[in-house]
């Protein structure tokens, strides 16, 4: 079983598009029969992808810090908990359970999984890309920035080594099916 992780946002107050396109996610997985291997958190994207993923009949893995747990924020979707003390230890232990990393429209700490997911395959920790699943062009700024560090050698190696983007369901299929 293919085990796919979801960087994506814990908040509430999320554009219902985006909301749909996490649905659409872990739909996606379910059907595939993928296991999600996500943050646990019961909000936002997380919870939508987790639920849907669910309904399709995914494994569903949260990797969950203490700080979740103790301020009630874990999802009951959950199927396997794995926890961990920090954030930092959340990352790593998301890239080691994974084959494939999906980063749905987020904020600061979705930045931050993917940035950690990347620096980490630059320097060869692993060789896992990051999909960023590009919903309504989310991600269309970062993808410039990153495609002009690259262009002038401030990206060690080749940006497409391990950052692709996913403008659907369609291409995040292909790029699960080749994970």
């Amino acid at each position: 079983m293919k085990k796919i992780a979801v960087f994506c946002a814990a908040s509430e107050q999320i554009d219902a598009k985006y909301v749909a396109a996490a649905r659409e996610v872990g739909a996606l997985l379910g059907s595939m029969g993928c296991a999600l291997v996500y943050g646990g958190a019961r909000a936002g994207l997380m919870e939508a992808t987790a639920s849907a993923a669910k309904e399709a009949g995914a494994h569903i893995i949260g990797v969950v810090p203490v700080v979740l747990e103790e301020r009630n924020r874990v999802s009951g979707l959950i199927d396997e908990k794995i926890r961990t003390r920090n954030l930092s230890d959340r990352k790593d232990i998301m890239v080691q359970q994974s084959n494939l990393l999906v980063a749905l429209p987020g904020g600061i700490g979705t930045l931050d999984e993917v940035f950690h997911t990347m620096a980490a395959a630059t320097i060869g920790y692993h060789s896992k890309r990051v999909v960023l699943y590009n919903v309504d062009g989310f991600w269309n700024g970062l993808v410039a920035l990153l495609q002009d560090m690259a262009a002038t050698a401030f990206v060690r190696g080749n940006l497409d080594d391990f950052l692709v983007v996913a403008n659907g369901t369609d291409e995040l299929k292909k790029l699960i099916e080749e994970a």
